[in-house]
Formats: structure tokens, sequence, C-alpha cells
């Protein structure tokens, strides 16, 4: 457990998978008063899907953390956040099966994530992954959970490790880095790379991974298309897609 934190405990948590399911990792973060992180851990997930990913790392910063203080937990992924909030209840009525009838993916986690809740004073908040000025704190999880992907190393504050790397760089491999643009305007952001020509619904090849509007990533080189929330699947254009019910 964390001690001698805040009152109010402020945290980020994310998590990573290139290739969906490839390659996966997780991350938490705290933060004080100012949002300044104070403490952070990541860890590889060998292969796994993006939900199992951002699940773990929701599971590993609650079992970090002190129960008995309330806390802000901000998340880029709905489907972790509505799985543990909105949906949790109706599947332990029906039995751990979906409105369909299917068993609930991911059980094993959501049934742990349930019972670290409980009796806890939580907040969670839904913020866009991969925003001009978006929330720093998801940001850094964000770029935590992906280095733990790309590298399958553990990482952390308590390790000693540096601040991960800005997420296009972070799934180079080691020992490269991309040059830096001079000037206020550098971009570390994926650069999507044109597909078709002509209307603004048109799609683009994905030049690095991303994580589209909906909580699941994509990969190099997968068609994506522009959204109001940035870029992401082609599907999900005009409106969150449907990660499970």
């Amino acid at each position: 457990m964390i001690a001698g934190m805040a009152e109010r405990v402020i945290a980020a948590c994310d998590g990573a998978s290139k290739g969906n399911p490839g390659p996966a990792g997780w991350a938490w973060v705290l933060a004080d008063a100012g949002e300044t992180v104070v403490r952070w851990e990541a860890g590889p997930l060998g292969t796994a899907t993006n939900n199992v990913a951002e699940l773990t790392a929701l599971e590993r910063l609650l079992t970090a953390t002190d129960p008995a203080l309330p806390m802000e937990i901000r998340m880029d992924s709905q489907y972790a956040m509505k799985a543990v909030t909105t949906w949790l209840p109706g599947w332990k009525r029906k039995g751990w099966k979906t409105a369909a009838g299917k068993p609930v993916a991911n059980q094993e986690l959501v049934v742990r994530i349930d019972e670290l809740l409980a009796g806890r004073t939580v907040e969670f908040r839904y913020v866009p992954a991969h925003q001009v000025d978006g929330d720093r704190l998801n940001d850094f999880a964000d770029r935590a959970a992906s280095q733990a992907a790309t590298v399958q190393e553990a990482a952390g504050s308590a390790l000693g490790s540096p601040e991960p790397p800005a997420a296009a760089d972070s799934a180079r491999p080691a020992g490269t880095r991309r040059r830096a643009t001079a000037g206020p305007t550098a971009k570390t952001a994926s650069t999507p790379r044109r597909r078709t020509s002509g209307s603004s619904g048109r799609t683009l090849n994905a030049k690095f991974p991303g994580r589209c509007r909906c909580g699941r990533s994509y990969a190099a080189g997968e068609p994506i298309a522009k959204n109001p929330d940035g870029w992401g699947h082609p599907d999900c254009r005009d409106g969150v897609g449907a990660a499970a019910d």
C-alpha cells in the first residue's frame, strides 16, 4: 500500500497493446494536488489485448493504493470504465453473462476490480487520449504503458526509471529515437500516411501505433480516419465503437 498521500488521491492508469492482441503493457501514476507525478509504475503483459491491458492497469492501481483514501481515477478507455461502473451490475445479475447471453470477456479481471472497489470512494473521470494540451497524467500513463508494451520490462519511480519517452518514440526499436523538429510546433503524436484522396471522410494508413476514441488501439499501417477526438478506426468516426456490453 502507498501511505502518506494527500487526502484525495489523483491518479491515472492506461494500457497498451501493439497489435491488439500483441505485446502489451500497463501503467498507473499518482499525483499531488498540483498534478505533479509523485509515483508511477508500469509492467509488461506479454501478448494480450488492449482491453486486458486497460483492466490490468486499473487492477494494479487499486491494489497499490490505500482503500481508505478517496480517489479520482482518470482513464481514456471507455470500455474499462463502463465495464466496472455501468455494465458490471447487470453482468452480476445475469450470472456473468452479457445482454446477448455470452460469457463476460475478461471476467477474472473484472471480478478482481469489483472486489477492490468494494467500500472505496472512487470517482472515474474519462479523458480523451492523444490530445494537444490533453490530460498530462493520462499522457504520462499512456507513454509508460506503451514503453512497457514495447520493451516488455517493468519500470517505475521505485526502480529509479526515467520518465517514459514520447509515444511515437516508445514504439521504435531500442537505441533509436525519432529526430526532433525544431520550434514550438514539433509533434510527437502519430502522423498518418495518405491512403486515399478525396472527401473529408477519407482513410489513411497510420504511420505509428495509436489509440482510437473507442479505447481500442490501432497498429502502424492500419487504416484510420479523422474523428472529432483525433484519429481512430473508420467505423468509430461518427461515434464511440462498441467494445463490449
